[in-house]
């Protein structure tokens, strides 16, 4: 473990007595680690903002408060410069199989983040726009020289289409990065993690990105939409969903074209390039526009 981190750690002033310190494995931005002291257990999230992701900590911070205060996120204990320090809650991480068998449920939780935690947003809160992220890392990829410039100008002409065909758009607050990592099941209740890139967004883009990140069909994209508009859906309304869907896909690729740049953790970000950039161009393909 890096004694540096590990120093930190062992000054932060909240334990009672001594501690121990595991590795959370499994992130790939930040690095996680359980704490216990004699009287509990925690997480301890270690990060500072990372301009070219455009994450900011008290962004973070503000969201992880107000998704706690709404019940969706554990409780936050202990905030510095580059620590927040949750309260663990035993549970299972979930899988895509995971995902789609507790469907339901994840629905009314997204409902919950887009409509209940604006009312207990308190102080700076940003907006995340997929097409300027897309944007931002263009231009960041560009000026770092990477192996993937041959592919960015017809990458980019790609998003501008998808932001005219998306549009109008309504907004809400949205988590904005819905990984199965970022469910966890402490077998009663499903609770969301993680709100690095929380703000205000299109409700279809987390619904896009739910989709994509855990490789719904499209019986299970139907079920999806269906449950969260509770309506029938038009076509008008699933060519936009499908259109947010393709915007996930390709900023989740170009965040880890970034990360292949500046990371330090130990991931293969070249592999997961690699697999969304497929997986967008073969749905962006399917719109047919």
């Amino acid at each position: 473990m890096n004694k540096i981190i590990l120093d930190t750690i062992n000054t932060i002033p909240i334990w009672k007595g001594n501690i121990s310190i595991k590795i959370l494995d499994g992130g790939i931005t930040n690095q996680n680690f359980l704490v216990a002291d004699n009287t509990n257990k925690y997480v301890v999230r270690i990060g500072n903002d990372i301009s070219e992701h455009l994450i900011s900590r008290s962004n973070e911070l503000i969201a992880s408060k107000a998704a706690s205060k709404c019940g969706i996120s554990p409780d936050v204990i202990y905030h510095d410069k580059g620590i927040l320090i949750l309260n663990f809650i035993k549970s299972k991480t979930l899988t895509e199989a995971d995902v789609k068998k507790n469907i339901l449920k994840i629905i009314s939780l997204i409902k919950r983040i887009h409509k209940d935690i604006p009312k207990n947003i308190y102080g700076q809160s940003l907006i995340f726009w997929v097409f300027h992220v897309i944007r931002n890392y263009v231009k960041f990829l560009k000026d770092n020289n990477s192996l993937y410039d041959k592919l960015l100008d017809n990458l980019l002409e790609k998003s501008e289409k998808l932001e005219v065909i998306s549009s109008p758009y309504e907004i809400v607050f949205g988590h904005n990065d819905l990984l199965p990592a970022n469910f966890l099941d402490d077998g009663s209740r499903i609770w969301v993690i993680d709100w690095e890139y929380a703000g205000y967004n299109s409700p279809l883009f987390d619904l896009g990105g739910l989709a994509s990140n855990n490789n719904f069909n499209t019986k299970e994209e139907i079920i999806l939409l269906e449950n969260y508009f509770e309506k029938k859906i038009n076509d008008k309304l699933l060519l936009k969903f499908n259109s947010m869907k393709c915007a996930s896909l390709l900023r989740e690729a170009m965040w880890s074209m970034v990360s292949e740049i500046t990371s330090k953790i130990d991931f293969d970000y070249s592999k997961y390039s690699q697999e969304n950039v497929i997986k967008f161009n073969k749905a962006f393909n399917s719109l047919q526009i």
